[in-house]
């Protein structure tokens, strides 16, 4: 019996990088966690313990903070282009990178500078500016995704955002399901769908020099909820469906997204033993177990995905 190595790749995961920018008396902040990993000629590393063609995850570590700097994190997406290509370009063993990188966003406090007028929303310039020139709470809707893999044959990259809950207190059905014998649930024509949404969106051929990745995924974002909040619903799936087709309808930039959707159960409270009528108003929000729906909607005319789904950071 014949043993052989098979795939294999190393990197350093969850760098967590924070970018102030100061250039002006009204700072910028992006807070981000960078994971970054290579692929190449490693195999003697694995099969003798030679290190030659190593580069210390520790050096990817450092390199992810200079470019923080020297490239800066307008766009987490650009940034991780960056970044990946240097290693791949520069780095002679490496024959293909991975960078994966989560967003956390903050939002600025809502008092003025202390250079401002009081009760004012205008800086020492006069400039209009709504919030504190530096100081900031974090904000926590969502996480906002982004990664990047670059190979000598292709350049992928992906945007998204998980961790997003978004619910709803009617407009959603689910009745006419399959039923067996331990089949206990029953079928509703009018009940709370709610989820903690997980989206990434595959970038077709791009010009990612000159693509507006911020307003696009803010864009991404609002459609996403609109369809959620406006299509009257027979099941998540089909909810699912809807929003990734109304991303790609509206969006030619991307050719695929991905949804997953965990079902935040909320069940009607019993009340009745109490003399209570509770006609769709207190329920009780269980978290698990839950329902897990997954689903892709994608372009007839994608190119092929390559890299782009494949993952570093977690198991494999």
């Amino acid at each position: 019996m014949g043993i052989r190595l098979g795939d294999h790749q190393y990197g350093k995961a969850e760098n967590r990088i924070v970018r102030i920018v100061r250039d002006s008396a009204r700072h910028e902040i992006r807070d981000v966690n960078v994971s970054t990993c290579l692929r190449g000629t490693f195999d003697d590393a694995h099969l003798t313990g030679d290190q030659a063609n190593v580069l210390p995850t520790d050096t990817q570590k450092q390199t992810a903070y200079a470019f923080a700097k020297t490239v800066g994190l307008e766009s987490i997406e650009r940034y991780g282009l960056a970044l990946a290509t240097h290693f791949v370009t520069d780095i002679e063993p490496v024959t293909g990178a991975r960078v994966e990188i989560e967003e956390y966003p903050w939002v600025r406090v809502t008092a003025p500078s202390a250079d401002a007028p009081a009760g004012s929303e205008h800086d020492h310039a006069g400039h209009d500016h709504a919030g504190h020139d530096h100081a900031w709470v974090r904000a926590g809707q969502e996480v906002r995704t982004a990664t990047v893999t670059v190979q000598d044959d292709g350049v992928w990259i992906t945007g998204g955002l998980k961790d997003l809950t978004i619910l709803k207190s009617t407009g959603s059905e689910f009745h006419g399901f399959l039923e067996d014998e331990y089949t206990v649930l029953e079928p509703t024509t009018d009940r709370v769908m709610a989820t903690s949404l997980v989206a990434r969106w595959r970038f077709g051929e791009i010009d990612a020099g000159s693509l507006d990745f911020d307003g696009l995924y803010n864009r991404v974002k609002a459609i996403l909820t609109a369809t959620f909040a406006n299509h009257h619903s027979l099941a998540l799936q089909q909810t699912m469906y809807e929003m990734g087709k109304a991303v790609l309808e509206a969006v030619p930039e991307l050719v695929e997204v991905r949804l997953a959707a965990p079902n935040k159960h909320h069940f009607l409270y019993d009340l009745g033993r109490f003399g209570i009528d509770n006609a769709g108003e207190v329920f009780h929000a269980d978290d698990r177990p839950y329902g897990l729906i997954q689903a892709s909607v994608i372009r007839d005319d994608a190119p092929d995905a390559g890299r782009a789904w494949d993952q570093y950071s977690g198991l494999v």
